[in-house]
């Protein structure tokens, strides 16, 4: 088992940014390829970026390529989703997830095996 808590969220003027964390604990973090996705009011939960679980890998929505950084920190236990120029269409909650021994080529929420209970981005204009 992983449990997996976010942190981070908040309220940003359009063009800011904003770092979340995904704190796990439980098995081997390291072994894990990590996913942030999110949800908007009445849209379905989408990707957003993911890491391999090496870390040597990284892959980005299209709507936030250039913007959104991923990382992860094996000696912290520590997933990260630096978001930077901010959009009110970012707005929502963004979730973590990990996949043992995952891709960053993973996308879809199906492929993942552990949730964190989210964290609510709200970006103003």
């Amino acid at each position: 088992q992983v449990q997996l808590v976010e942190s981070g969220g908040g309220l940003v003027q359009a063009g800011g940014s904003l770092r979340l964390s995904c704190a796990a604990s439980g098995r081997i973090f390291s072994a894990y390829a990590m996913g942030w996705f999110r949800q908007a009011p009445g849209k379905e939960r989408e990707f957003v970026a993911a890491i391999s679980w090496s870390g040597g890998t990284t892959d980005y929505a299209d709507s936030v390529k250039g913007r959104f950084i991923i990382s992860k920190d094996n000696a912290k236990n520590t997933a990260y989703l630096q978001m930077n120029m901010l959009k009110p269409e970012d707005t929502a909650v963004y979730y973590c997830a990990a996949r043992w021994h995952g891709s960053s080529w993973h996308h879809e929420v199906r492929e993942y095996d552990y949730w964190g209970q989210g964290t609510q981005v709200t970006v103003s204009s």
